[in-house]
């Protein structure tokens, strides 16, 4: 039996043929369609409570004990030696530890359940009723690759797939007019591992990260043919597509079971969608000027981050199922890796964050979908509670806050906590592991059952760990 794409390239012909494809697929005519199962929308291995994600990413490392994770012991010893007691020593990743230094900000409880939020956060602490946070998340790692891997794949080596490319295979699309999972970077650069934390591994490669370019005009290159180009008409279009068919047949003939080729035509049918809805979807002047302000779009130090916000809940809104909003670029600067000086660093890109993120969560609540979205704070590791130099903090894989707030999440809630320095995770400890394990339970997925045979062995997200947080879910 032919595919259904061998068929469009034979009887269809190009980029009419994909127009064909969509058409069929809708009115259900194609047995291998990529329209989504019902039932998978509706969760894999029982009731999904979430349908789609926003996980906001603060590359760098966020300080703890100077933003969620406030600490009286730094403040009653302040300037004095760091000793814990017991059998570790207290030792710095890229320096000698300094003395204790408590937060250079005030810490205020706020909301109903009077949740500690720091100076640095004004908007986002008028939301802590909505979230559950996280207090004693640890890592593996304090080397940001390594700890961005294991926050983002499960793993501290590269080669994994993430956990949007899981998603994405798990439970397939939303739409057919729009990636399923798609990664939004800062625009000063990509994080550590560049597109390494957004890979589908060994997964089929339809399911890696799509990047869009927020700040780009257009945000996807090469979408459309340039006015300049009078030679591109849709008659030549769709004859140089039929020959790129041909082509990519004889190619599959010849390397039956590579991905590679399936994810480029994928990419090719999801070029011509994109054609169409692409455009609107991206278009964030469609929005009221109320709600641009409330993100802060058009203020120059929120703009960035602000733009990708709100464009992640247009795009959550037309059904794409994973939305990465990344805060920070690799390297020694422009992120959250406060080494130098805390006091001037970290209030720089908090003011960055702090109004799109409490504007987004807001309106998710105002336009009901938080009924069956999910929005996640997450960073690689923590920070010391000693000083690195005169001010500033260093790597810490013992302890970081996240927190997740939406379907299916016990709203002013927190678990687990530190101890008296934010130094090590005490009670509760939320590895990856049990963050991506409870991120699954609510898609309707069972962490220990979505595996794939790789190289001998059934790799799965969670790899041999992982325990649903029953604690934070309602």
């Amino acid at each position: 039996m032919s595919s259904r794409r061998s068929f469009l390239f034979q009887f269809g012909g190009g980029l009419g043929g994909i127009a064909l494809a969509q058409l069929l697929a809708e009115a259900g005519e194609l047995a291998d369609s990529p329209r989504p199962s019902p039932a998978f929308n509706g969760g894999l291995h029982h009731p999904a409570k979430v349908k789609r994600v926003i996980q906001l990413f603060l590359n760098g490392g966020v300080s703890q004990p100077d933003t969620f994770d406030y600490k009286t012991e730094l403040e009653k010893n302040h300037g004095k030696p760091f000793q814990p007691g017991g059998i570790e020593k207290p030792e710095g990743v890229t320096s000698t530890p300094g003395n204790l230094m408590k937060s250079p900000f005030r810490f205020q409880q706020h909301g109903q359940c009077g949740r500690w939020v720091s100076s640095i956060f004004p908007r986002l602490a008028t939301q802590v009723d909505r979230m559950a946070f996280l207090l004693a998340v640890p890592s593996k790692s304090n080397v940001h690759g390594p700890a961005s891997y294991m926050m983002n794949t499960g793993f501290v080596l590269p080669g994994f797939p993430s956990m949007g490319a899981w998603l994405s295979y798990g439970l397939g699309r939303l739409t057919d007019n729009l990636p399923t999972f798609v990664v939004l970077p800062d625009v000063r650069g990509l994080p550590y591992n560049q597109k390494g934390n957004f890979t589908a591994g060994f997964l089929p490669v339809a399911h890696q990260g799509t990047i869009l370019n927020a700040a780009g005009n257009p945000p996807i290159p090469d979408l459309n043919p340039s006015a300049k180009t009078h030679f591109v008409t849709p008659e030549a279009d769709a004859e140089a597509l039929e020959l790129l068919g041909k082509i990519n047949r004889q190619h599959a003939a010849a390397r039956p079971g590579d991905s590679r080729l399936d994810a480029r035509i994928q990419s090719y049918e999801l070029a011509a969608r994109l054609q169409k809805h692409a455009p609107e979807a991206l278009d964030l002047s469609r929005e009221s000027k109320k709600l641009r302000d409330a993100y802060g779009v058009d203020d120059p130090i929120t703009g960035d981050f602000a733009r990708r916000c709100l464009l992640a809940r247009r795009l959550l809104e037309r059904g794409v199922r994973f939305v990465q909003v990344w805060s920070g670029a690799g390297g020694p600067s422009n992120n959250w890796d406060n080494h130098t000086d805390i006091p001037k660093e970290l209030p720089a890109i908090a003011r960055q964050v702090d109004r799109p993120a409490a504007a987004l969560l807001q309106d998710l609540h105002d336009r009901g979908l938080l009924d069956d979205s999910l929005l996640i704070w997450s960073t690689e590791f923590g920070r010391q509670p000693f000083t690195q130099g005169a001010t500033g903090r260093d790597h810490n894989a013992g302890t970081s806050v996240a927190w997740l707030a939406g379907a299916g999440i016990k709203p002013g809630i927190a678990h687990g906590q530190s101890d008296p320095w934010s130094w090590r995770a005490a009670e509760g400890k939320a590895y990856c592991y049990d963050i991506h394990a409870t991120i699954l339970h609510l898609m309707g997925i069972d962490h220990e059952k979505l595996s794939v045979r790789h190289d001998g062995t059934n790799r799965r997200l969670t790899d041999v760990h992982g325990h649903v947080i029953k604690e934070i879910l309602a």
